[in-house]
């Protein structure tokens, strides 16, 4: 009799740690990791390397199982969308990521979306998603700078973070968002600046906030239309255009651009200064754009790239586009996605003051 009351007894108190675990998870929030590779998910030979080792190599699931303190934060699920590293994106790859995002966060069970990325793109990626994905759920694109076996690797607490802020009512609405480094950047601002260091991502206009032991501090919000204001839609687009980079500097031969502009909808300019652009070039720039090609005029400069319009050169004599304040990589990314409807000049560059 003794030992069936304490088996009653025992199972009685199992029940209901059970039924406070369940009703511990029904409370909070459900995000989903989605991963693509990167150094987030890499390994190198020894714990001394960090910044040589093989990336994508740790699938999602081993990434959330590495983090047990994640099941406090949110009901954690992870799907292994790629395995690449990020500089081998492709044009595919933003296609196929950003459909799967969109169908996710319309499903009334999630609620964040956590995407695991390397840094070499992380940014392009980030500010695409920011474009064309119509939700105010927050979507938060993270990485490492150190893989996961180096010593004080950053991966565990950027995906921490990111996941927080994932989970958090107060980053609804803000944009598709980056964490690194206990900080929280705006897709569309933020840049890898340095690539041997963790706090190797910074926004030219600040971040928005950091991530302080779990929970978010904002500075400020983006002004910038994206997400749910945006005029484009990830459901809507079945491919992205061809636009290509090429780089300005001394000497640079006019042939370089003709070479770049073959084939392309439009070209971006990665000009020295305030999107400046040699004697030389200007011709071969008239010539594409008289072909029917794009031409946007952005700058180099890796911190604090303004480009100002008729300012250097007379784009409205030429019909040529300004990035603004994008970098080159960011205003390729907007031209596609962009290019993908029927604008004009004037509208094109209407969308890279609005974006």
């Amino acid at each position: 009799m003794l030992i069936t009351h304490h088996f009653r007894a025992f199972a009685t108190a199992a029940a209901l740690l059970a039924s406070a675990a369940l009703a511990q998870a029904q409370q909070l929030p459900n995000v989903l990791i989605l991963a693509t590779g990167g150094t987030i998910a890499g390994a190198g030979a020894s714990a001394a390397n960090s910044a040589t080792y093989a990336a994508a190599k740790v699938p999602v699931d081993k990434l959330i199982a590495g983090l047990p303190e994640l099941s406090k934060v949110a009901n954690v699920k992870g799907e292994q969308v790629f395995q690449i590293a990020s500089e081998s994106f492709t044009n595919d790859n933003l296609l196929t990521l950003g459909k799967r995002v969109s169908a996710l966060v319309k499903q009334p069970d999630v609620d964040g979306i956590v995407v695991t990325h390397g840094t070499d793109t992380l940014e392009e990626t980030a500010y695409f998603l920011n474009l064309v994905v119509r939700t105010d759920k927050p979507i938060v694109v993270v990485g490492s700078m150190r893989p996961g076996t180096a010593l004080s690797a950053d991966g565990a607490l950027n995906l921490y973070d990111a996941v927080n802020v994932a989970a958090s009512k107060d980053a609804k609405g803000k944009g598709v968002l980056v964490t690194m480094n206990d900080e929280i950047h705006s897709g569309r601002d933020v840049s890898k600046a340095i690539n041997i260091r963790t706090e190797a991502f910074k926004s030219q206009w600040g971040a928005l906030g950091m991530v302080v032991e779990g929970k978010n501090y904002w500075f400020r919000a983006p002004v910038k239309r994206h997400t749910t204001q945006s005029e484009f839609n990830i459901d809507e687009i079945t491919a992205l255009p061809q636009v290509d980079i090429a780089y300005g500097y001394g000497n640079v031969p006019a042939s370089s651009y003709e070479a770049i502009g073959k084939g392309a909808k439009a070209i971006i300019h990665a000009g020295t200064g305030n999107g400046s652009v040699a004697d030389r070039v200007v011709p071969a720039l008239q010539k594409l754009r008289a072909d029917g090609v794009q031409v946007i005029r952005s700058s180099r400069v890796n911190t604090g790239g303004f480009v100002l319009r008729n300012a250097e050169q007379p784009d409205d004599k030429y019909d040529w586009v300004v990035a603004h304040d994008l970098n080159p990589q960011k205003a390729r990314i907007l031209a596609m996605v962009a290019l993908t409807k029927p604008l004009s000049t004037a509208d094109l560059q209407r969308v890279f003051w609005e974006y």
